[in-house]
């Protein structure tokens, strides 16, 4: 009777760690390409994290579910696979119009390829490249330079002013006490007045210059404190809602600046519904997510939304602009110093609006894809769940 032959497993060097993944998963799992597998049935078989993300979906939900069920109202891509079957040759649709489950309206090109090479599988790989997210990465990185180069001229401004301002102050004191006349030292008074008021104002502008003392944090101690704080201060009239993702991970950053940045952008919405209407607070966690020129695994997105009469037009453009404001008794300073506090975490705000509907986004990336970032595992939403 003939041995049976043993198996046996290369020996790991100390310290070494077995590969959990084969390399092609990890490939197709980085893939900023939202990419669908579907069989002959067009039930999805699988999809990579780029998919979740796009169509707002988890695989753990969607997998094994008819993509016509999945995609209700997508005639466009239904017809499109209806010809792939029928030719068999691989189809490019440009600019499609996709409504996803949420009932968001993306734009997407989608390639649509058979795969029969294997006989244990036949069906459809299909690609969709996300335009309206390609257009956004270049409005984002449009306004970080901007915002890069308004700080430029605010900080070379206040150094230019700044020196002047301190000899006209130390001159008016040093006259103040050389006078005699109440009467002509008041004058001087208000002159060093004026002169501490226009500091302040460059302080302002200038924003915090400390170095950020982060700390190991979750993005809702933020949110809440800055809640309690505005509901405070707000009239009854003003409703505060809250729409959070509890399984969010914890992030590097510094508290402080946080709620003054959140604080600013919070305190706009209010004076936004001009003393009554809702705001909402949305906090939600984006994978594979690009911020500029700069890809993250993890980005932590907090949705400040109300329901006022939306942006002037004119406006939208210039915004986070220091001294930009819609208001007569605004200053313009706090969006541009939450713009400078949230860029400084190496992330960015976005303003979306129409009248009725104001929502501004602050994302913070969670970390630079190390090993904070990789091993984080969501497990109510499902992993790629926004």
């Amino acid at each position: 009777m003939s041995a049976k032959r043993k198996t046996l497993s290369a020996p790991q060097r100390p310290g070494s760690i077995a590969p959990l993944r084969r390399p092609d998963h990890l490939i197709v799992d980085n893939l900023t390409t939202a990419v669908l597998v579907l069989d002959a049935g067009l039930r999805v078989h699988s999809l990579n994290p780029a998919a979740e993300a796009l169509l707002d979906v988890s695989a753990n939900q969607v997998r094994g579910m008819d993509l016509r069920q999945l995609l209700p109202e997508a005639e466009v891509l239904a017809a499109a696979l209806a010809r792939l079957t029928a030719s068999g040759y691989p189809l490019t649709e440009r600019d499609m119009q996709l409504v996803l489950p949420n009932t968001q309206v993306i734009t997407v090109d989608c390639v649509m390829t058979p795969v029969n090479e294997s006989p244990a599988f036949a069906g459809t790989l299909v690609e969709l490249l996300d335009l309206d997210r390609h257009k956004q990465i270049s409005r984002e990185e449009q306004l970080m330079s901007q915002n890069e180069s308004a700080r430029a001229l605010v900080r070379g401004l206040a150094h230019e002013i700044r020196n002047p301002l301190g000899g006209l102050r130390g001159a008016a004191q040093l006259l103040d006490r050389e006078l005699d006349s109440e009467e002509l030292k008041e004058y001087t008074r208000i002159i060093v007045h004026e002169a501490d008021r226009l500091q302040a104002l460059l302080e302002r502008l200038l924003g915090p210059r400390t170095r950020l003392k982060k700390r190991t944090m979750n993005i809702h101690e933020v949110t809440e404190h800055v809640r309690a704080l505005v509901e405070a201060e707000a009239p009854p009239s003003v409703v505060v809602d809250r729409d959070y993702d509890p399984s969010i991970p914890e992030l590097e950053a510094d508290p402080e600046l946080l709620v003054q940045a959140a604080l600013n952008v919070v305190k706009n919405a209010v004076q936004a519904v001009d003393g009554a209407g809702r705001i909402l607070i949305k906090t939600r966690i984006h994978r594979q997510y690009t911020i500029g020129q700069r890809r993250h695994r993890l980005v932590v997105r907090v949705d400040v939304s109300d329901n006022g009469s939306g942006i002037p037009e004119e406006l939208k453009a210039l915004i986070f602009y220091p001294m930009v404001t819609g208001r007569s008794d605004g200053t313009g300073l706090g969006l541009s110093i939450a713009q400078s506090l949230v860029n400084q975490h190496g992330g960015l705000i976005e303003c979306h609006s129409e009248p009725g509907n104001t929502t501004f986004s602050i994302l913070l990336p969670v970390g630079d894809g190390g090993e904070n970032s990789s091993r984080v595992q969501n497990p109510i939403m499902g992993p790629g769940r926004r």
